[in-house]
């Protein structure tokens, strides 16, 4: 997996699907995401923020040093999220 390369525990990836599968959660997230463009997710303090704004809806405390790495994974991967391919590799990625 992609995402263990940069030091993200696939204990948190597995703590994250379990939690999103709560259709609150869920839809919480899909708001929070639904306005967010290219240009967003290649913005540091913009991801900073929204991975932080997650942790809350999901009730999950990564350490700083975890926040850090997320937010480099998705600053790395280059999504946009008007490409349907690049939601797909997100999607193989994480199931």
């Amino acid at each position: 997996m992609a995402y263990t390369q940069y030091g993200i525990r696939p204990e948190l990836v597995e703590m994250v699907k379990t939690r999103l599968k709560s259709p609150e959660r869920k839809e919480k997230l899909k708001l929070m995401v639904k306005p967010l463009t290219k240009k967003d997710l290649q913005d540091r303090a913009t991801v900073a923020k929204l991975v932080g704004r997650a942790a809350k809806v999901l009730n999950i405390a990564p350490s700083s040093t975890e926040r850090e790495r997320i937010v480099s994974f998705i600053l790395d991967q280059k999504i946009d999220p008007k490409n349907t391919l690049h939601l797909i590799k997100l999607w193989g990625m994480f199931r």
